[in-house]
């Protein structure tokens, strides 16, 4: 984590130094996420949560928004076989510390008023999480089946409007959070079936942030 926070303070330094104009604010917003799965038979639909916290923009027309804030995120797994006796469903909730780093570039430039283009990678980091089944048959996804750091690009838009902010962005997962899972059987034995679920998760974003 110390490497990664250096890493992250000589971008900062870096990008002042290359790109001069610099600012920065909070940002608060909702999000929409999705676990997607390898399996035909097991469902997932959208969960919403949210998210808050800081960036900061170094640049004028092209710049570069490093952020980092707190994300509460996750999805509902419903594996829809026929068969009763596999008729389980999990609702997975996860919160993030997220630190994307974003290009962009100003598409309309004016004093009191801009509207932009972005893209770029984003590392996340799990802090904390949740499995909670939703019917009397116990799930196979355990909390140490979240994979602890991951991957992720974002890219969207955004417009500013004085000292408002307003970004919407979709993010794609480039790694598997949740590679496999194992069903217990009654006696606590993990000897059940493995679920190769290979879940990515994926994300719409909506912020409001504010500049100090």
């Amino acid at each position: 984590m110390k490497k990664i926070v250096l890493l992250f303070a000589i971008l900062f330094f870096s990008a002042g130094v290359t790109f001069g104009q610099f600012s920065f604010g909070i940002k608060v917003g909702y999000n929409a996420s999705k676990l997607h799965t390898g399996f035909d038979s097991i469902k997932s639909s959208f969960n919403s949560g949210f998210h808050f916290g800081a960036f900061f923009r170094f640049g004028k027309k092209v710049y570069i928004q490093p952020e980092i804030y707190y994300t509460l995120q996750g999805g509902i797994f419903d594996n829809s076989l026929n068969n009763a006796v596999g008729n389980w469903k999990q609702k997975v909730t996860v919160g993030t510390l997220d630190i994307p780093v974003m290009v962009g570039f100003k598409m309309i430039n004016l004093k009191v008023m801009n509207w932009r283009i972005m893209a770029g990678p984003m590392a996340s980091f799990v802090v904390n999480s949740a499995i909670k089944d939703l019917n009397t048959l116990a799930g196979p996804i355990k909390r140490a089946d979240i994979s602890k750091a991951n991957w992720y690009v974002q890219a969207g838009t955004g417009i500013d409007v004085f000292f408002l902010t307003l970004d919407v962005r979709y993010q794609v997962g480039l790694n598997q959070m949740i590679k496999s899972a194992q069903a217990e059987n009654p006696n606590g034995s993990a000897t059940g079936k493995v679920y190769n679920l290979n879940a990515t998760n994926n994300m719409w974003i909506v912020s409001l942030g504010f500049k100090l």
